[in-house]
């Protein structure tokens, strides 16, 4: 089979991998049979030139068609970003993650350091550890996270780190600097944190502790994610502080108040159960 090239959301040209592809789908736990249905789809029709976005659109769309709630999973990194245009629902989704894994946190503080005040996406605490966490989030894809961000996640830190090692007792004291993004990070980016000591966190950075394996592992979906909520109605509920899935099971009234009839509700219950395998 001729090798068919695709372009990136990047602008990269890169081989058609007919293996990412089942992958991802597999990822979205849809049933193999369906696997084998849409990847024949989508490769029968594949042409030099096409772009990653048009191929999961396309993706997304039969997969809504023939296992909707699997369709929830397979549009995660689209639903992250549909958290902004702020970055705020992304520091407070990556906090709703770290408290998963047993941290406490804190969101938006201000805390002064040695030269200035600075405003903390979060601090996290666990086992005595307080840790510093830089949010960097990005709503278009193909934009990735360079050296520059990780150099001014270092300058706050350091500036933090000098005021309470002078001053005990005065300052906020921080052991480690963390950076999450939801989209790629530069290489030099990675090199740079490796290198002074920020742990870096991206959408497929570190493999096996990536922001979407912490994601699947928590079950801790955005409600972005739902595919039987308009976008209206999810930014409505973004700005009534809703955040998660679960958040919806908590705040079943609030759905009629953005518009989701009474014949709909039910369904984005079943969504909401099966997406985060709720029991």
């Amino acid at each position: 089979m001729k090798e068919i090239m695709i372009k990136k959301a990047s602008g990269e040209m890169e081989p058609f991998s007919e293996d990412k592809l089942r992958e991802s789908l597999k990822k979205a736990q849809a049933l193999p049979e369906i696997i084998n249905e849409i990847v024949e789809q989508i490769v029968s029709g594949l042409k030099d030139g096409a772009s990653t976005s048009d191929i999961y659109h396309r993706a997304f769309s039969l997969l809504r068609k023939k296992h909707r709630f699997a369709a929830g999973r397979y549009r995660l990194k689209n639903a992250i970003m549909e958290l902004g245009p702020t970055g705020y629902p992304f520091e407070r989704f990556v906090a709703e993650i770290l408290k998963s894994q047993g941290f406490s946190v804190e969101v938006g503080k201000i805390v002064q350091g040695a030269c200035v005040t600075h405003e903390l996406d979060i601090i996290a605490m666990k086992n005595n550890r307080h840790i510093m966490v830089e949010c960097k989030f990005h709503n278009q894809a193909g934009i990735k996270s360079d050296v520059k961000t990780a150099l001014y996640v270092q300058a706050r830190f350091e500036d933090l780190k000098k005021r309470w090692q002078v001053q005990p007792g005065h300052g906020e004291k921080l052991h480690q600097a963390w950076l999450v993004t939801n989209t790629k990070l530069t290489s030099d980016a990675i090199k740079y944190a490796n290198c002074v000591g920020i742990n870096v966190i991206g959408w497929s950075h570190p493999p096996g502790e990536s922001l979407q394996d912490l994601i699947e592992e928590s079950g801790l979906h955005p409600l972005t994610s739902l595919t039987a909520l308009s976008l209206s109605q999810k930014r409505q509920l973004l700005e009534r502080g809703l955040i998660l899935c679960k958040d919806i099971l908590d705040n079943k009234n609030l759905l009629p108040a953005v518009g989701v009839n009474e014949a709909k509700i039910s369904f984005v219950l079943k969504e909401i159960e099966e997406l985060c395998k709720l029991q």
